[in-house]
């Protein structure tokens, strides 16, 4: 351990919480605020809606900007103000009315109380991926739950499945059940490992960001599943092809469990090889038809072609049934 100290904090401190202890000591400046029981309703809605803006948008945005439309998976599709302003309501309604009276009845219990100290950040990557990893297989049981039993969909998870496609603002358009459920994964996970607050504020930010980016129907260069190798993250198509086919991509990130579990389902590439509109609809039909049709599985290499290759190979099966 180094011997120097932290802000001014006759606390030794390692070089990996020299590098966080500035970012700690700013958010202990608001530590009133941080430790009230408004805070984490604040938080989530505040960082929910900030990442679901700007998606939303690019929604109102794309069918004047047609560059737009190379990177969204359903280009003719925009979610109306019908159905964008239910998933808000839906959203600030369960915060107010069922979130904000269990945090604060858990503030009354046991009161948070703030280290002075940052933890190392190697710890906090480690424990950030430790808790993405558990929320991913525990979400991945009850989301199979919720689809193989039936009275569990209708009653609890059907409602998330109204929006198909899915978009920004449907990420948490979901029942009282599912939010508490899923919530509860979140606060087991951290209290298993003894995660610092930072490193919970580190995990839910990201959880949020990852959630919201699933549902938000645009496949850009620098999506998350895109800077994963080896295909370990799903992504947003990976989980677009789940809300369009139901009984496939579970897991609600990566993809280890659905492979083991031989409920993967390889999505489709965009087309993004090229920017023409004829090129975009002629790719996706042409996935659409091989994903629909598996007993032609000798063409299911073309779903892995880039778009001009699949243009192509399009034409040759102009004269193909697909019956």
């Amino acid at each position: 351990m180094s011997t120097h100290n932290c802000s001014g904090l006759q606390v030794p401190c390692s070089s990996g919480q020299r590098l966080l202890q500035p970012l700690w000591d700013h958010v202990r400046t608001s530590e009133s605020f941080f430790q009230s029981p408004l805070f984490p309703v604040v938080f989530a809605i505040a960082t929910y809606l900030g990442f679901c803006l700007p998606f939303v948008a690019l929604d109102f945005l794309c069918p004047w900007v047609p560059a737009l439309r190379r990177y969204k998976i359903h280009p003719d599709f925009s979610p109306s103000a019908r159905q964008l302003l239910p998933c808000l309501g839906q959203t600030l309604f369960q915060h107010l009315v069922f979130v904000f009276p269990v945090t604060l009845l858990h503030w009354v219990r046991s009161p948070a109380q703030l280290p002075p100290e940052a933890p190392e950040l190697l710890q906090l990557l480690r424990d950030v991926l430790l808790c993405l990893l558990l929320f991913d297989a525990e979400f991945f049981v009850w989301h199979v739950l919720h689809h193989k039993v039936p009275w569990l969909y209708r009653t609890f998870h059907k409602l998330h499945h109204q929006n198909a496609p899915p978009f920004a603002l449907a990420t948490q358009y979901m029942s009282a059940w599912e939010l508490f459920s899923l919530g509860s994964f979140d606060v087991m996970n951290v209290k298993l490992l003894g995660c610092h607050p930072l490193t919970v504020l580190t995990f839910h930010l990201i959880n949020i960001w990852l959630s919201v980016e699933d549902h938000s129907g645009y496949d850009f260069p620098w999506s998350t599943h895109r800077l994963v190798p080896c295909g370990w993250y799903g992504g947003v198509a990976h989980h677009d092809l789940h809300h369009s086919q139901f009984n496939c991509n579970f897991a609600p990130y990566f993809t280890h469990w659905d492979r083991m579990l031989g409920t993967l389902r390889p999505a489709p590439l965009p087309a993004q090889g090229c920017g023409s509109a004829e090129c975009t609809v002629d790719c996706t039909l042409l996935c659409a038809s091989h994903l629909s049709q598996k007993k032609h599985s000798s063409h299911r290499g073309l779903l892995h072609l880039p778009c001009a290759s699949m243009k192509v190979a399009h034409g040759h099966l102009q004269g193909v049934s697909f019956s």
